[in-house]
């Protein structure tokens, strides 16, 4: 078995240390696009491009699943992914809007993501579809990713960015950014127990799974996307 893993930067060697562990006799392929990270910051149309230009390696590398570990390119590149390789399978990570809602106690959530994934459509739709009566409070993460890339955390600023949400009552923290997973464990050890940190990496392999099963079974292509509910783990 084949698994390819796309993220624009670092994020995706988090997601490809799950799959390994998931998938020890895999193969797993980790592509990235650190001459443009990051992409939170850039157009719908330009992500596409970038997205799709990086991939190629795994288009052509015969990958029986390609993770797009990019919450940005998952919300807004996935679907013209798929439509213009209907024969491969993706697999993509999004905002977990729909587990922080099974999980809050006090029904305000907190979701830290790139300004691109929180203005796209698809991250609309979630919270549209599971997000009703729900308070999102998010906060400007918008230079997390850069930083987290280049190894220039401010702690201090991420500290007081937790503290305002769980301050306001946010009982649940998405990291809703495959790079956030760098700094999950600083973001817990400041939530003291406040809020729940939730990420998608242990998710990716029960949905690869699910994916390849549903193709023996169905013989035909399933669409996923990772929003499953996950425990905290520490990295």
């Amino acid at each position: 078995m084949k698994l390819g893993v796309f993220d624009s930067g670092i994020g995706g060697k988090a997601i490809a240390e799950a799959l390994r562990k998931t998938f020890p006799n895999a193969e797993v392929v980790v592509v990235n696009d650190r001459e443009n990270v990051p992409y939170g910051n850039k157009p719908p149309e330009l992500v596409v491009q970038l997205t799709e230009a990086a991939i190629r390696p795994l288009l052509s590398g015969g990958c029986d699943v390609i993770v797009i570990a990019c919450n940005t390119a998952t919300t807004v590149a996935i679907d013209a992914l798929r439509q213009k390789y209907p024969a491969q399978k993706f697999v993509g990570i999004e905002p977990m809007v729909k587990t922080a809602a099974s999980l809050t106690k006090t029904q305000t959530i907190a979701v830290c993501a790139t300004q691109t994934t929180l203005d796209s459509e698809r991250y609309k739709w979630l919270v549209q579809k599971f997000g009703g009566g729900l308070e999102i409070i998010k906060p400007d993460c918008s230079r997390w990713a850069h930083l987290i890339e280049n190894d220039l955390i401010n702690c201090s600023h991420i500290q007081q960015t937790i503290d305002d949400v769980c301050d306001r009552g946010a009982d649940v923290i998405v990291l809703g950014c495959t790079h956030y997973y760098w700094i999950k464990e600083l973001i817990e050890k400041i939530a003291r127990g406040r809020a729940l940190v939730i990420e998608p990496s242990e998710a990716i392999g029960r949905r690869v799974k699910s994916l390849l099963a549903g193709q023996r079974g169905l013989g035909g292509r399933r669409r996923y996307s990772v929003s499953a509910s996950i425990k905290s783990q520490k990295w």
